[in-house]
């Protein structure tokens, strides 16, 4: 039996309103042209021996307005809202972020006039915490980790805002066919190359949207490139996929800020990755500032993950004679962490030694060989 409409009740709503959409089109409008401002990012050549027969390429991500590759994703999140009708005129913008998507967030808020509050754990970088403020936002701490996310779904509700939620967003809030994504742009700049179609990208996971949307182009352009994501010790990422299992939890958070989460996030897609390397810290900290040594180029410690996993492929391709190329991502500059990562005295605070990992490095350079430390 059919439900019955009540009667006098109404059969024809209509809650159009011009001046909030045309608001919405102002706003979309603005985040785009500041796309179009600013060029793409450079691709740039890691040097290695040319008797190698191996490229390494590094996407410098550091350049963009905001300092990092987490601004693609913040451009991304906020035309996701503004196009489902979730940001509108006023609205306060919130987020759970370790740091370097917050700053981009708080940019563009700033760019449409919004309040914009950063959800993070009070071990975040206080460079990171003075450029959120530097654009216009407030910092909320949490003491642990894993409380990020209510607490920023707490203070959205509460203000009647918009949690932008880049863990369960990420990976749907970038179109992954093209529209100069990073993996458009990747291989775009590498046509002109010895080897335009590398054997590998390496990049790490923090949502997992990059890596959703790098191993999802891939397939579309029918690509031969593998998809390497590397993952810093105690995240989720590593032992869920190698476990098959989503629900995996460690309950710990990385000390390599912008990748590695306590738990596997929604946004991260297991079924295109073709291979993950789990990196330790130290690994990662001693690559960020072999990366110093070689080029003068200072990094954050995410992007020493990323070079960390891809000396390695390079070193069995250099074994195996193969030729070719490999890419990865430089994500954002060392500026941000000189109380951090760049400090020996942190270093040693967190029980971290970098002596082995460096000589593995060391012994790569001059021979192509990978022996890690255990």
């Amino acid at each position: 039996m059919s439900a019955v409409e009540p009667v006098g009740a109404a059969t024809d709503v209509d809650r159009s309103d011009p001046v909030g959409r045309a608001w919405v089109d102002r706003a979309v409008a603005a985040v785009e042209a500041d796309a179009r401002r600013s060029a793409d990012t450079h691709l740039l050549v890691y040097p290695l021996p040319p008797e190698w027969g191996v490229e390494l390429y590094l996407k410098d991500e550091s350049t963009h307005p905001t300092g990092s590759l987490k601004h693609r994703l913040a451009r991304s999140l906020f035309l996701y809202g503004l196009c489902s009708g979730q940001i509108t005129e006023g609205s306060t913008v919130v987020e759970a972020s370790s740091g370097s998507t917050a700053v981009s967030e708080a940019y563009f808020a700033r760019m449409l006039g919004l309040p914009f509050v950063a959800v993070m754990p009070t071990s975040t970088s206080p460079e990171k915490v003075a450029l959120i403020e530097f654009h216009g936002g407030r910092c909320h701490f949490v003491d642990r980790g894993p409380d990020i996310y209510e607490e920023a779904r707490r203070l959205a509700a509460e203000c009647g805002g918009h949690y932008l939620d880049q863990f369960s967003n990420a990976e749907r809030a970038t179109d992954w066919r093209g529209n100069n994504n990073i993996a458009e742009s990747i291989f775009s700049q590498l046509a002109l190359e010895r080897h335009p179609l590398p054997e590998w990208v390496v990049v790490g996971a923090g949502t997992g949207g990059t890596s959703a949307t790098i191993g999802r182009y891939l397939r579309y352009r029918r690509l031969p490139t593998r998809l390497a994501v590397v993952d810093p010790e105690g995240s989720s990422f590593f032992p869920g996929w190698r476990d098959g299992d989503p629900a995996t939890a460690t309950g710990r958070s990385s000390r390599i800020e912008g990748i590695g989460r306590p738990r596997v996030e929604p946004s991260f897609v297991p079924t295109i990755v073709d291979r993950m390397i789990c990196v330790p810290d130290a690994a990662s900290l001693a690559a960020m500032r072999e990366l110093e040594r070689v080029t003068g180029r200072r990094a954050g410690g995410s992007t020493g993950t990323n070079l960390w996993g891809a000396f390695q492929l390079v070193a069995e391709m250099v074994a195996h004679g193969r030729t070719g190329s490999v890419v990865t991502l430089l994500c954002d500059g060392g500026e941000r962490y000189a109380h951090t990562y760049y400090s020996d005295e942190w270093v040693a605070d967190q029980g971290l030694d970098l002596a082995p990992y460096a000589a593995t490095l060391e012994r790569f350079a001059a021979t192509g060989q990978w022996m890690p430390s255990t």
